[in-house]
């Protein structure tokens, strides 16, 4: 008891310290002086504490917290060099990119003027050893990817058609010589790459045939088919185009450079997501490719599955990053947005959601850095990259939705900075292997066979 009123007397004085004047005449003015004080000597430090908070005017000066979607700091977790690489590229992605997304968006063009910008950023290749490239982390990598899509999924997709799907196909599946005089230019993103597997018959079934043909003529073969939703193609200097050989029917890769006859990239209108990424139907008629640019040691499609593996954790991380883009805008919107006198953040209803959105948001980065750990580790799975697809780019599409329902008719709007993310992340959901293929590939390994259809 003696220990409580010691520090009630010790709260009085400071509070009648800090107390303003005026608001304290104001106060007094209208009770009884005596009676106030003999109240204020009963009170516990949380009672004066609260009493302060009143006489000050509440939290209305109070400075809001920074807007972050890293809540558990994951980024605390890379190296200093890491992390350095990480704000260089958030930096150009705010600095660079955002203030045109949305006009180059609208034009459904590709910013072509950012990739010399984009080239000195020197994380090409990232996770490559030799060639120039620079021999970082795939966590490092997975979070560059979603750096870059939380601010617009259309250049994240077209830096990994590059660096990841057009120059690893090449450092895993080509010669020495093949890496020696590709991969150094394409580090310096001097040349852009592509790649090209899906047909517009063949999406999710490519393990089990493809129509685009290949047929050996002495020291060179011939292409012919149709490849489609191929990223870059329509300016991209080389083009990794994946065959079946028609003499032993398995799957083959080539380098196909620009403007060789008989390769004709078309470009796809009329999307309504990834509008920034120029992808083509490419059209192979007799087209001639040397032996000297056959990926040498492609020769069946476990080595094109080489390649996907090495990079569908990245697609996954792409998910992440267009939610958290979702999140950020609209937690500030939140704030900027008055209803009823007083922000919408102020509302529970609204908390609740954008709570709903940080922990769901939360968990898909902890996953997907898990994920990279394990790539890291030269442990990861087909299945569990499929698990983290079929998991996040779901989830992705239910933070998103709750970012439209919290900014309402102005989330159809673009300046608001959410339609586009709507179209992406639906866009996410069905390339790479929708939740159906993804969900076939998780079981077999959870239970040991195939579903019966």
């Amino acid at each position: 008891m003696t220990t409580q009123k010691r520090d009630s007397g010790d709260g009085i004085f400071s509070i009648l310290r800090k107390i303003d004047v005026k608001k304290a005449a104001k106060l007094f003015s209208k009770i009884d002086i005596v009676e106030a004080f003999n109240s204020l000597s009963k009170m516990n430090n949380a009672e004066l504490y609260q009493l302060m908070k009143l006489l000050k005017g509440g939290d209305k000066n109070k400075p809001l917290p920074p807007i972050n979607g890293d809540f558990y700091e994951l980024a605390s977790l890379l190296t200093p060099q890491e992390r350095e690489v990480q704000l260089k590229v958030r930096k150009f992605m705010s600095e660079v990119i955002d203030p045109i997304a949305n006009d180059f968006w609208l034009r459904d063009e590709f910013p072509f003027h950012v990739i010399p910008e984009m080239a000195k950023l020197n994380i090409a290749g990232l996770t490559y050893e030799g060639y120039g490239c620079p021999h970082h982390s795939f966590v490092l990598e997975g979070i560059l990817a979603m750096e870059m899509a939380r601010v617009d999924v259309s250049i994240s997709t077209f830096f990994g058609v590059h660096s990841g799907l057009a120059m690893g196909s090449i450092y895993l599946c080509g010669s020495e010589e093949q890496k020696q005089k590709w991969l150094p230019r394409m580090q310096k993103m001097e040349i852009i790459g592509a790649f090209g597997l899906t047909e517009p018959e063949v999406g999710s079934a490519v393990a089990g045939g493809l129509t685009v043909t290949a047929k050996r003529e002495g020291d060179k073969w011939i292409l012919n088919g149709q490849k489609k939703w191929i990223g870059n193609a329509t300016f991209s200097d080389i083009t990794i185009i994946w065959a079946r050989d028609v003499d032993d029917n398995q799957v083959k890769g080539f380098i196909v450079e620009k403007g060789t006859p008989g390769f004709n990239p078309e470009k796809i209108t009329g999307k309504m997501a990834l509008r920034i990424t120029q992808n083509a139907l490419i059209t192979l008629s007799n087209c001639e490719v040397s032996e000297a640019n056959r990926l040498q040691n492609a020769n069946s499609f476990k080595d094109t599955a080489k390649v996907l593996r090495m990079t569908r954790a990245g697609v996954a991380w792409q998910a992440v990053g267009c939610a958290r883009g979702a999140y950020e805008h609209a937690l500030a919107y939140t704030h900027e947005r008055h209803q009823f006198g007083k922000s919408i953040s102020s509302f529970q209803l609204v908390q609740d959601l954008l709570v709903e959105m940080l922990s769901n948001l939360t968990a898909a980065e902890t996953m997907v850095f898990r994920l990279s750990q394990l790539q890291d580790a030269d442990l990861l799975t087909d299945e569990q990259c499929s698990l983290a697809k079929v998991c996040w780019s779901l989830r992705s599409t239910d933070i998103v939705s709750i970012a439209m329902e919290l900014l309402g008719g102005n989330s159809l709007i673009i300046d608001y900075n959410n339609a586009i993310f709507v179209g992406d992340a639906e866009s996410i959901y069905y390339y790479d292997g929708n939740k159906a293929i993804n969900s076939i590939i998780v079981s077999r390994a959870m239970l040991g066979k195939s579903g019966i259809a």
